[in-house]
């Protein structure tokens, strides 16, 4: 039975548990998603930091220079009133002082220095200004971008848990694929062997094999029972009931389980989503166009229940024309997203690429489509 497009969402959701963790130094982390919560491990800055180039004075001036301290190096003594220390960006703030003075707002003379005073504390970072030791930095479940593991650094880790990433085996379907060169007459240049490795690693699989499969259900299910170390199975093409579409019957002799048989969108309607041996299978149509859809249909989330990973919510963008939909179908619709409102690209047919290369992601249209101006949906593409 055709499942509604959000019911297949949840469906591809509930087939997958996360997958076990594994220890990586933090470097190696970004672009991971973490397995458990990471805490401070000190307090950050850990230490009061001065915030400029300049002195740092105890009491009211002017101040006699006795001091001198760097970055990285410790105090080596505590200032008393009427005193002040040449200090760098960065460096630890003596005991005793209570303010910095930036560079260019104060004068040396014989090792004192004038200045004007603005307040207790101005260009100093307090210790633990930022967190504390055993704050929590960063949540189970969230990816570690680039800055995620600067804060991570900075506040004292070195490694972290992350999932393991999912491992995915392609099975690529389709006598008349051409995989380099001009396609002759019958024959058409494989789109979706380039460009799924990069989809799927970018929701956060990684593409362990990549099999070309023959048009027939033996070739089909000799390849399928040789897969033997993926965490989910991607076949493209097939999925249909057509003279070669041989999928329903390949899962059907090796026992596999079907969870959503077709989805009411559009394009990409002949999905499906099986469980063959505890292993997901994830079918996508054939044409460009509608394996995308298929992809971030079914596909975004059984991974991202793969990684742990929450299941995020959908903004919302303006309709900047209307756009028509079946009456009982959701229709994804390519596009950019400008200030808020949508723009449909164009070469929207399943078959077509020029329209997924130029576009953002999808505006999501409910049954019956939407007028100009209405709010819908928007899924970005991965």
């Amino acid at each position: 039975m055709t499942a509604g497009w959000d019911d297949a969402r949840a469906a591809a959701r509930s087939v997958a548990q996360r997958l076990p963790s594994e220890q990586v130094p933090l470097p190696a982390a970004v672009g991971r998603t973490l397995a458990d919560p990471v805490i401070a491990r000190c307090d950050l800055p850990g230490f009061d930091t001065s915030a400029m180039d300049g002195w740092a004075v105890a009491g009211p001036g002017p101040w006699q220079i006795v001091a001198e301290i760097l970055a990285g190096g410790a105090p080596g003594r505590t200032l008393n009133a009427g005193e002040a220390a040449a200090i760098a960006t960065g460096a630890a703030v003596p005991r005793g002082a209570d303010e910095v003075i930036r560079s260019e707002d104060g004068t040396v003379a014989a090792d004192v220095l004038e200045a004007r005073r603005v307040e207790p504390g101005h260009h100093i970072r307090p210790r633990g200004e930022e967190c504390r030791i055993g704050e929590e930095l960063a949540v189970a479940g969230s990816v570690v971008t680039p800055a995620v593991a600067g804060l991570l650094a900075a506040a004292g880790t070195d490694d972290v848990a992350v999932v393991r990433e999912p491992r995915i085996h392609l099975l690529l379907l389709g006598d008349e694929l051409l995989d380099h060169g001009i396609p002759a007459v019958g024959q058409v240049r494989d789109s979706l062997g380039p460009q799924l490795p990069g989809w799927l690693v970018r929701l956060g699989g990684s593409v362990s094999g990549i099999t070309r499969v023959a048009d027939t259900v033996p070739a089909l299910v000799a390849a399928l029972t040789q897969v033997t170390d993926a965490d989910v199975i991607v076949t493209t093409g097939g999925t249909a009931a057509g003279p070669v579409d041989c999928l329903h019957p390949a899962l059907a002799q090796v026992g596999a389980s079907l969870v959503v048989d077709s989805v009411a969108v559009r394009p990409g309607h002949p999905m499906l989503l099986a469980l063959w041996q505890d292993t997901p299978v994830l079918g996508l149509p054939g044409n460009p166009q509608s394996a995308v859809v298929a992809l971030v249909t079914l596909g975004a989330p059984l991974l991202r229940a793969l990684l742990g990973r929450p299941e995020s919510g959908f903004p919302e963008v303006i309709l900047d024309t209307g756009l028509s939909a079946p009456a009982r179908e959701n229709r994804l619709v390519l596009g950019t997203v400008a200030d808020g409102r949508f723009t449909a690209a164009s070469h929207l047919g399943s078959a077509m690429l020029r329209g997924l290369a130029a576009a953002q992601g999808f505006a999501v249209l409910p049954h019956g489509g939407a007028a100009a101006g209405t709010a819908v949906r928007w899924l970005p593409l991965p």
